[in-house]
């Protein structure tokens, strides 16, 4: 499969065809490894990563002007199409959209989902590197699922992702980096793991931090800025629903703050970690009711638009290939299936030569990509809310792997 073919060409529910993040086009530049390395590029202080080894270069391809004060602002959840179809409730996101350089989406990784975008995005590299390879994953050493979040399931932040971030590099390059976020994400696990580095500042709430990342722009360097609930409300009550369009005017409203208190001449960058698409209850499988999905199967990770189904321990390839044929017979159209090796050859997880030996065992011996509107649950273990969340995300189609790379000078 290619990296990302060019969305126009397709259906917002078509899974999106998929390659290395150091290609050129969208799997270049044009991906959300990209955007740290080429803002450090901006501030004159270019950090290479192991996938991006020129900074200059992605600034100069993503045409990202030079800047002493760099403010980027990671929306969870805001996928580019989905402001696109809301941009009538966000003026200060619109005004951003009409102008010509923001009219194009760029990529997020594979697993579209939190904890592995951010790696991905912190470090400048690929999940075959951060070993950040889902929202939940196999502990090897004892087989439990670990949540990759909170890191749940007895694995350590630092020994799962060892890459620096590129927070750490300008901060040894001698660059004032500071973080606005919430304070319970001050000292998280998902903060160490791809975001560590930056002096953490925090206010009481959303507006408080969005001041104060304002106010850190008028010293020179980076400021980074996340805010969280469009996606928090597209989970509890989805995507569409008036919650989240009032969510999504709040968004708004707090950019236009930041933009108001900035310094002038700040770069602002707003980009997010995935779209969103609406689930389909009518399309929902539950792993639990039917024998022939269960067989073989001994945990169930990932989530339900990016399964990764672990098979019994000791299980043979032969035994894994028929448990992915037996899973594709079932599925048909509704999904696409992989084992661990064709997922690798793809190019999921990034570049081949880039997959650490010990992050193959944190992947599942096959995965399961949802198309369309399909989602893939398991009642067993996973709660009813769980398995009815009316927005999701996790596969490759275009709703979820599009996002904004928003860039203007204050």
């Amino acid at each position: 499969m290619g990296f990302y073919a060019d969305s126009d060409l397709l259906q917002m529910q078509d899974i999106v065809t998929y390659d290395a993040p150091n290609a050129q086009g969208r799997g270049g530049a044009r991906h959300l490894s990209a955007v740290l390395p080429a803002v450090s590029a901006a501030l004159g202080a270019p950090v290479s990563t192991r996938v991006h080894a020129d900074a200059a270069d992605l600034q100069t391809a993503l045409g990202m002007p030079s800047a002493r004060s760099v403010l980027v602002v990671l929306v969870d959840g805001l996928g580019f199409w989905n402001v696109v179809e809301r941009k009538g409730h966000a003026p200060f996101l619109r005004s951003l959209l009409s102008d010509s350089a923001n009219s194009r989406p760029i990529s997020s990784s594979f697993p579209t989902t939190t904890a592995t975008a951010l790696s991905v995005f912190g470090t400048g590299t690929c999940p075959g590197l951060t070993g950040m390879t889902g929202y939940s994953q196999i502990n090897p050493a004892t087989r439990e699922l670990a949540q990759m979040i909170k890191f749940t399931g007895g694995l350590d932040p630092l020994a799962v992702q060892t890459q620096p971030t590129v927070f750490e590099q300008l901060v040894e390059a001698g660059v004032r980096v500071t973080t606005a976020g919430l304070y319970q994400f001050k000292n998280s696990a998902l903060t160490q793991a791809a975001l560590r580095g930056p002096k953490y500042i925090s206010g009481p709430n959303a507006e408080a931090n969005a001041l104060a990342a304002a106010k850190a722009t008028h010293t020179p360097g980076l400021t980074y800025l996340y805010i969280r609930d469009a996606d928090k409300m597209g989970h509890q009550y989805g995507w569409r629903d008036e919650h989240w369009v009032s969510a999504f005017e709040t968004v708004d409203e707090q950019l236009r703050t930041v933009v108001s208190r900035a310094a002038r001449g700040t770069l602002l960058i707003i980009t997010a970690d995935h779209g969103m698409i609406s689930s389909n209850p009518d399309t929902r499988i539950d792993i639990a009711e039917h024998a022939e999905l269960r067989e073989g199967v001994d945990v169930v990770g990932g989530e339900p638009r990016a399964v990764a189904l672990y098979a019994r321990e000791g299980a043979s390839t032969d035994e894994v290939n028929a448990l992915a044929e037996r899973w594709r017979d079932f599925l048909g159209s509704r999904a696409l299936v992989y084992t661990k090796d064709e997922a690798i050859r793809a190019g999921l997880y990034g570049p081949g030569e880039f997959m650490r030996e010990d992050v193959r065992a944190y992947l599942g011996d096959i995965l399961v990509l949802a198309t369309g509107d399909v989602t893939i649950v398991d009642s067993r273990v996973q709660t009813d809310m769980a398995t009815r969340l009316p927005s999701v995300h996790g596969s490759l189609t275009k709703a979820e792997v599009d996002i904004p790379l928003f860039m203007d000078v204050l």
